[in-house]
């Protein structure tokens, strides 16, 4: 390392998958510390992020598998990952390399694919209003706090006034946030009246679930519309630096506007909504400045045609690593039905189909980049453990002297 500058080694580090990275830890100390720096983590993310690289496909179908989005050859099943991660997982969000995963409301993980390291959140119980509430449709989202560099866990709960009410609209929901910084759950307890109506049964069926899109440092659920009640489309948010929700701007649809399901998804880090006419027709849209109404873009729009019957569900995951390169080619990944994956060329109108062996049939898709981000403050353990090593030799100090000084009367 005595022969390589730092500036020049570290740069060539930054490009290098995070397998070769822990690999090259074991080599010598100075490159464990380099690797293990926290700024050098950061570096590691933004180059991968800016650059596409070391982005892989997480498919959830009766299995978890992962699929490197470079070559899309084969499907491989986390068959060596640990027990807390079974079949009957489900993914609920992937930030910065860091994938959240729930076996039910209360069993909850943050997991690293690259690094296979797990965190498992603290068990917390779902408070019922009132002895006659039950617990109704749960919703998750999982991102990123860039003000406090913390990741969070939402959870928000519906509850119903019996089995039998299949409303529950006056009824408050409990949504509460976890941090991975202070391992610790914290109640929000100013929540807007219109969370009582974001429950929609087709949430149930939808390959997302209901589950939060993270884009900007929020979290974005879509309260559907309701025309008994006079409710409209509301494309709600969860600020995960202030811990509070809001209400986005949406585009002008034109008069189209009750002609179609709505849902959210990002690409790029960007909001888009999807616009449903029926699984006939879908228009996706992108908001290019968050926040800001006329910032709002028509992206592209996709059809019905001889490889897809019907757009039931759609899901834009990522642009061609081709795109802007000037070859005329405008190519982005998508999830249709949540049954195959296409690249689609907008410019051009056509659509090819992904085939990836080994795939399930059926899937929910969620991108993820390879990261070295920790799921503990590694310095925070190294001092917590030297701590606990020196009280231990101060404790064995302490009772020789008590016994080799006992004074016997």
């Amino acid at each position: 390392m005595s022969k390589f500058p730092l500036d020049v080694l570290t740069g060539t580090f930054y490009r290098l998958p995070v397998k070769t990275l822990l690999r090259f830890r074991a080599l010598s100390k100075p490159l464990c510390s380099l690797i293990d720096d926290p700024d050098f983590i950061k570096h590691h993310l933004k180059h991968s992020l800016s650059t596409k690289s070391h982005l892989i496909l997480i498919l959830k179908g009766l299995h978890l598998y992962t699929v490197d989005l470079d070559s899309m050859d084969k499907a491989t099943p986390f068959d060596d990952y640990p027990e807390s991660i079974w079949g009957g997982t489900e993914v609920f969000g992937s930030c910065n390399g860091l994938v959240a995963l729930s076996n039910s409301d209360l069993d909850i993980v943050l997991f690293n694919p690259a690094t296979r390291k797990l965190f498992k959140l603290p068990v917390e119980c779902i408070e019922l209003p009132n002895e006659s509430c039950v617990r109704g449709f749960v919703f998750f989202g999982f991102g990123y706090d860039h003000v406090k560099d913390d990741y969070k866990v939402v959870r928000m709960v519906r509850f119903k006034q019996g089995e039998d009410d299949d409303i529950g609209w006056f009824i408050d929901y409990e949504v509460k946030v976890f941090s991975l910084k202070t391992n610790s759950w914290r109640r929000i307890k100013k929540l807007p009246n219109y969370l009582r109506f974001m429950f929609q049964f087709y949430f149930h069926l939808m390959h997302r679930r209901g589950y939060g899109v993270y884009a900007c440092g929020v979290l974005h659920w879509m309260l559907p519309r309701k025309p008994e009640l006079g409710i409209v489309n509301l494309i709600v948010g969860f600020d995960l630096v202030a811990e509070e929700f809001r209400v986005l701007p949406q585009p002008d649809y034109g008069e189209n506007e009750k002609d179609f399901v709505l849902d959210v998804g990002v690409l790029e880090g960007l909001l888009c909504v999807i616009c449903n006419y029926d699984q006939v027709k879908v228009d996706v849209w992108m908001m290019k400045e968050y926040g800001v109404k006329e910032s709002w873009s028509k992206l592209f729009s996709v059809g019905r045609n001889r490889s897809i019957s019907s757009v039931r569900f759609l899901k834009p995951l990522a642009y061609s690593k081709e795109c802007g390169d000037g070859d005329g080619s405008d190519k982005i990944l998508l999830d249709v039905n949540g049954e195959k994956l296409v690249w689609y060329d907008w410019k051009r109108k056509r659509l090819k189909t992904v085939r990836i062996k080994g795939a399930p049939d059926s899937f929910g898709t969620f991108l993820c980049v390879e990261s070295l981000v920790p799921l503990v403050d590694e310095k925070k353990k190294k001092q917590q453990k030297q701590e606990k090593e020196r009280n231990h030799i101060r404790k064995k100090r302490d009772d020789f002297l008590s016994k080799g000084f006992k004074l016997v009367l």
